[in-house]
């Protein structure tokens, strides 16, 4: 981001609603055990964390930091559009107002 702003580029932040992270803000490679997220519950909490607080628990327990514009899962998983759906729900449910990602965008 901070590169983005340096030179006028506009830009969001995503996260990924269904990965687990690495300490260093990576995504867990998929080949790992537990690099994707299944538990619905699990990732609606873990999206409003992000958003609300600006932080996420990584694959080994550490809390770093992670500021999300925008969401992500992946479509191809068994669960999406349930996760999609709870996801959406959790997040109105925080008070946590979905708005088009132009008005989120920095420059």
């Amino acid at each position: 981001d901070k590169a983005a702003a340096e030179v006028g580029v506009p830009y969001a932040a995503e996260a990924f609603a269904d990965r687990a992270y690495q300490a260093d803000g990576t995504l867990v490679p998929r080949k790992v055990q537990g690099s994707m997220i299944h538990d619905v519950s699990l990732a609606v909490a873990r999206v409003v964390r992000m958003v609300k607080e600006g932080k996420v628990e990584t694959i080994d327990g550490k809390i770093i930091d992670l500021k999300p514009h925008s969401i992500c899962l992946h479509g191809d998983s068994p669960k999406a559009v349930q996760m999609a759906t709870e996801i959406r729900k959790g997040l109105q449910a925080a008070g946590i107002k979905i708005v088009p990602i132009s008005e989120v965008i920095k420059q």
